[in-house]
């Protein structure tokens, strides 16, 4: 929680900022706008703040006002008579600052020669024009109708720009809101796996034991002392989302053992680690799915099958590569598992390793065989 109101309280200020320096730079137009020869006609450039600044207020009434009091709750109706209604008012004080605000003194022209012997003519507001001439463009009144026309069309794009970018960072919060309650039910389900390692194992496993107690009673004893690694790793070593490589080897290597008790010679299984294992962290029970699957769908009862587990250390990366045999009767299985469960565990790396990691799936009609390639750091190798 603390998580995503911080997020939000980041978007808020980053909005806040934006607004701010779009602003400052639609105010500072006037000025650049009325500066003549190193002078600066203030008249005009207060005279368009002042009008802004209107522009400004139907701005922030409608972002945080109009907006998520009603456009995001769905009473469009309302929303749509607000803004009218704001506009209106805003033209009105608008036409009525330019009204006021409009200079009545006559218009400046500059003496008129009339010949020589005459005196230079001054024009000024009683005097006629001579015929011909016309008062520049500039300095000619806008009717009514324009000015309204000219302030409807920046309000409405100043509101419409206003709702644009208030959905487009709204849309964006709760764009990232969905992706962290999606990484908290990941990490939900991470946490549920690394405690359900199959009840079926436990059971099979125990029944093994039981069985080998009269056969071969040291190896009963290795296997519950195997059992007994596997259970402490899963209540003890995985409760602080991460554990050590060498632990996590040897969870493996004992889960395998036990897996061992439960086929015949003909399932060949071999198990390649490092000699020297770096003291390293990694999350726990990262590779456990891809073993289960491999004893689940690659070992068959009836003909000779194998399943291979390598980990290998490459430089700063940690590759492991899973393979197992492949059989007719569980073509479907392997397919399923390629499908939906690939899914699931890709969207678990991702959250652990962001996309600082590679995922391959080599498959032929004799083997299934996952490759994964994540990050290591402080790769201390032990004994030194």
């Amino acid at each position: 929680m603390k998580s995503i109101q911080s997020k939000t309280l980041n978007f808020k200020v980053f909005e806040i900022i934006v607004f701010t320096m779009i602003w400052l730079g639609i105010f500072s137009i006037p000025f650049f706008q009325n500066r003549v020869f190193n002078s600066i006609d203030w008249d005009k450039v207060i005279g368009e703040w002042i009008r802004i600044f209107t522009f400004l207020l139907v701005f922030l009434l409608n972002i945080y006002i109009f907006v998520p009091k009603l456009l995001f709750k769905k009473k469009y109706l309302s929303y749509v008579l607000f803004c009218l209604l704001s506009i209106l008012v805003i033209i009105g004080v608008i036409i009525l600052i330019q009204m006021l605000m409009t200079s009545q003194q006559p218009v400046s022209m500059p003496p008129m020669n009339l010949g020589e012997g005459m005196p230079p003519m001054e024009l000024g507001s009683k005097m006629p024009l001579p015929m011909g001439y016309r008062i520049p463009p500039q300095q000619e009144q806008k009717s009514i109708f324009m000015l309204i026309a000219d302030n409807l069309i920046i309000s409405i794009l100043v509101m419409a720009a206003g709702t644009a970018f208030k959905m487009l960072t709204q849309w964006l919060n709760e764009e990232d809101r969905r992706k962290d309650v999606e990484k908290e039910q990941l990490r939900t389900e991470i946490a549920l796996l690394r405690h359900q390692v199959s009840p079926h194992f436990f059971m099979n496993t125990l029944n093994n034991i039981h069985a080998l107690v009269d056969i071969n009673a040291d190896l009963a004893k290795d296997a519950i002392i195997r059992l007994s690694t596997l259970m402490r790793y899963l209540l003890y070593d995985t409760i602080h989302g991460h554990t050590s490589l060498k632990k996590e080897i040897e969870f493996i290597q004992s889960y395998i053992t036990l897996m061992e008790l439960r086929f015949s010679d003909k399932v060949v299984i071999t198990v390649k680690v490092p000699e020297n294992i770096p003291d390293i962290q990694i999350p726990p029970m990262l590779f456990i799915s891809f073993i289960e699957n491999a004893f689940k769908h690659g070992v068959s009862y009836q003909a000779s099958s194998f399943v291979n587990f390598n980990l290998e250390i490459l430089e700063n990366k940690l590759y492991c590569a899973i393979k197992n045999s492949k059989h007719k009767s569980k073509e479907v299985l392997n397919k399923s598992y390629s499908g939906i469960g690939l899914t699931n565990i890709q969207k678990s790396l991702e959250l652990l390793f962001a996309h600082d990691y590679q995922l391959d799936i080599v498959e032929n009609e004799i083997y299934f065989e996952i490759q994964l390639t994540i990050p290591i750091y402080d790769t201390k190798m032990s004994g030194h």
